[in-house]
């Protein structure tokens, strides 16, 4: 098993990707340990979304390689291992009927098939997803009447009921306010200590994840940096500003860390 956990979890080499004329990638190679917690910034068409379509297979890059838990991708069909929660998430007519323990158990359709009876193992999984993202108590509740913040725990908790080893979120923040989002980090950091998981979370709100990820990686077309949080808030500003095109800087917050 500790060999096991020497292979990347993700593996990018010398990945390119254009849609016609136009350069989304170029180059990329970058490596995701296994139990780590990274979080992929960028400014807005840097090609974040689509550095992760080429880690899950829905986009086919023109050039290089990617390997998920040691196996190329074309050949990876161990898909369990991966969660994933999509930017568009929660755009979805509210009035869809179905209640959030209905939504989460829409993660298990892939093993117990689409209309096959849930044993009670598999509403107990459903359970416990819900409690891990802190939202048993909405269970009942129509998924249209929460909140975008509650909304996303509940996507999230769709992802986790399969138990898998690699979570991808993709912008899990936009539209939720800041105090939600803060809460919103705090239950991916206790889920990334609690479950192991390794954990990618792609967002533009670099001033405020660095409290909560292991690693940072800066893509802009190419990767501009990847290193540990604490290297990262070593590195020149001025480069990452840069890399951005406009001035940033880390903000920290007082809360407790453990």
């Amino acid at each position: 098993m500790v060999e096991n956990l020497k292979i990347p979890a993700v593996l990018v080499d010398d990945l390119s990707f254009h849609y016609g004329e136009k350069n989304v990638l170029e180059h990329v190679t970058m490596e995701i340990k296994q139990g780590s917690f990274l979080g992929l910034v960028g400014p807005n068409g840097s090609g974040k979304s689509t550095l992760i379509k080429c880690i899950l297979g829905l986009q086919k890059p023109q050039h290089g390689s990617v390997h998920l838990f040691g196996e190329k991708i074309n050949k990876f069909n161990n898909w369990d291992k991966v969660g994933y929660v999509s930017q568009k998430a929660n755009s979805f007519n509210t009035a869809f009927p179905a209640t959030a323990f209905e939504v989460v158990s829409m993660g298990l359709f892939g093993k117990v098939g689409l209309f096959r009876f849930l044993k009670s193992s598999d509403k107990q999984k459903v359970w416990s997803a819900l409690k891990a993202v802190n939202m048993e108590e909405f269970a009942g509740r129509n998924i249209g009447e929460l909140s975008g913040g509650q909304q996303q725990r509940i996507f999230i908790a769709r992802a986790l009921v399969s138990d898998p080893e690699l979570l991808i979120l993709d912008e899990p923040t936009v539209g939720v306010d800041a105090e939600s989002s803060a809460s919103f980090y705090k239950m991916l950091k206790q889920l990334h200590l609690e479950k192991k998981l390794t954990l990618v979370l792609v967002t533009h709100d670099i001033g405020v994840m660095t409290d909560y990820v292991t690693d940072v990686a800066c893509l802009n077309k190419q990767i501009h940096f990847h290193g540990n949080t604490k290297e990262f808030e070593e590195s020149s500003l001025d480069n990452i500003s840069a890399f951005y095109g406009h001035h940033v800087h880390v903000l920290h917050h007082d809360h407790d860390h453990e």
